[in-house]
């Protein structure tokens, strides 16, 4: 039975996000990736812990090093940091989990028998593996927050169109019919939304509005197609924020007709980097009865960063 999720007698409910860890074979850049979560989970104590996709890494040669050989054992060692704390941890998958040695299926199938995983299987029939909704409830056992993930897949399917794939009509039709669901029996709650590779409109609120961080990537790497997931929610009204990885030098946030769209902070070692730009984690408080929350980044010096440097429209880098 999976562990419930309950805001704590102050009112609070901490998340942290790791993202992007590419865990390959226990070596020495891999224990620098478990080195950076265990402090961090140390710092921040929180009741969850979300894995935004490409958690290990099974693609080709990437920095003179080959895949991991094991990508079941792998994705267990990448989370053990979190599991042999029994923190509640949640996963969504990204482009690099599955591109060989395991299928999105087999892989999500062992990630539901590890200890203190919440991740769920979800339903049967629509697009990707590991679409769901958690629901955080206040001491009271009422709910009091929802989360959605979605599995943003890899690579788009159409031989027309480059680059990454997107959230399909299927996911979008879930996520609506679970969201009207979720709110006829439990009330308008806020959620907040967790995958993998950004929407297009992280890269329109970069370009239109006031945003807080950084932008080293050449572009947001978000899909060529607009499928209409962020007008899914928008129109439904529920999600406050979501929070993706997949652009390892990207973490910025901002707010687009009141959803904020927020990066994580890459937390791996064997993924590319910036000088000058640390490994890290991003950290969400929630508030019991409250639609805002708090976020603020954890640096792998056990720097905490809340206010990020401003970034206007037009502006460079």
């Amino acid at each position: 039975m999976p562990q419930p999720l309950i805001f704590r007698e102050n009112g609070t409910f901490t998340i942290v996000q790791f993202t992007d860890i590419h865990w390959k074979d226990n070596g020495e850049r891999d224990q620098s990736s478990r080195q950076l979560m265990e402090d961090v989970l140390d710092h921040e104590q929180p009741d969850l812990v979300v894995f935004t996709g490409d958690v290990i890494y099974t693609g080709p040669v990437s920095e003179g090093s080959p895949a991991c050989t094991d990508a079941i054992a792998a994705f267990q060692a990448a989370t053990q940091a979190v599991a042999a704390r029994g923190i509640p941890w949640a996963a969504v998958f990204g482009n690099h989990d599955t591109e060989s040695l395991v299928t999105r299926e087999e892989l999500l199938e062992a990630v539901l028998r590890l200890p203190h995983t919440v991740t769920q299987r979800g339903p049967v029939g629509v697009h990707g593996a590991g679409n769901y909704s958690l629901t955080v409830q206040d001491p009271a056992g009422q709910a009091g927050y929802r989360l959605f993930f979605f599995d943003s897949g890899a690579y788009s399917p159409l031989p027309q169109v480059n680059g990454y794939d997107w959230l399909r009509d299927d996911q979008i039709a879930w996520y609506r019919e679970e969201s009207r669901r979720l709110q006829e029996e439990g009330g308008a709650l806020p959620a907040l939304a967790f995958f993998h590779i950004p929407l297009p409109e992280y890269q329109e609120v970069w370009e239109t509005r006031t945003c807080y961080g950084h932008m080293y990537e050449t572009k947001c790497f978000a899909p060529e197609v607009n499928s209409g997931m962020f007008t899914a929610m928008l129109e439904m009204g529920d999600v406050v924020g979501t929070f993706v990885g997949h652009d390892h030098v990207n973490d910025f946030w901002g707010d687009l007709h009141g959803i904020r769209l927020c990066y994580g902070r890459a937390t791996g070692y064997n993924t590319y980097g910036k000088e000058g730009f640390p490994r890290g984690a991003r950290v969400i408080r929630l508030w019991a009865g409250e639609r805002e929350f708090e976020t603020w980044l954890r640096l792998a010096d056990g720097t905490s960063v809340h206010q990020q440097p401003e970034h206007l429209p037009g502006a460079a880098g």
